[in-house]
């Protein structure tokens, strides 16, 4: 029997051209309140906990907010490799460290379309308390250290006989991109791939993971 294929992606700088929090830092916040962040680079706190203190000092309205979040720019070749994974019935899933706050303003109509699987932190937001994330403790993907584990939803794929391709760009990234079959990477990703000679295929945009599968 032919072996299934898989597309597990991340969604910050891979399916959007930048980061949220990138974005809303140089749009809304303070130096001092990114310090958390400045402690995850340190070491001190972990990846979800910095996150979460960062993205609670956001204290604009909340229609403001989710104008700013559809301002995010997409990558023009996601929709169609999407819905051509729904076409051709290969699972889709977005992994991301951040939360499902703002993606399903940027996505939500897309994932229902094509039935992609969003695997993320969820997210409240109110001027009061800021975007406030909350892990998925009860998840089978559940990591303490980015409230998600990519990592552990390409392992659960593979156990279920799938060839894993994954995308991405950032340092939660590393680990499945270790352990994927096939490995698209840019920017942090792509430079710790090829420092621990991790094979990767060139990825400027969804149009070459989309080649890639029409191939396979």
């Amino acid at each position: 029997m032919e072996q299934r294929t898989a597309l597990v992606t991340d969604f910050d700088g891979t399916v959007s051209a930048d980061d949220f929090f990138t974005m809303i830092a140089r749009r809304y916040l303070q130096p001092k309140d990114l310090e958390p962040w400045n402690l995850y680079m340190q070491g001190r706190l972990s990846h979800f906990e910095a996150l979460n203190a960062v993205f609670a000092e956001i204290r604009i309205p909340e229609a403001e907010l989710i104008a700013f979040v559809k301002t995010i720019p997409l990558d023009e070749t996601f929709a169609e490799t999407a819905a051509y994974c729904a076409k051709k019935h290969i699972p889709v899933y977005i992994c991301s460290a951040g939360c499902d706050y703002y993606i399903n303003i940027l996505l939500g109509g897309l994932i229902k379309r094509c039935g992609i699987n969003l695997i993320t932190n969820s997210g409240c937001y109110s001027p009061q308390t800021g975007l406030v994330m909350t892990a998925p403790r009860e998840s089978l993907f559940y990591d303490a250290k980015v409230g998600v584990s990519k990592a552990g939803v390409v392992a659960h794929l593979q156990s279920q006989g799938f060839a894993v391709v994954f995308c991405g760009d950032g340092p939660p990234d590393v680990r499945p991109a270790r352990i994927a079959q096939t490995v698209f990477a840019k920017k942090y990703l792509l430079d710790k791939c090829r420092e621990e000679n991790i094979i990767t295929r060139p990825f400027h945009s969804f149009g070459d993971v989309l080649a890639y599968l029409k191939e396979v």
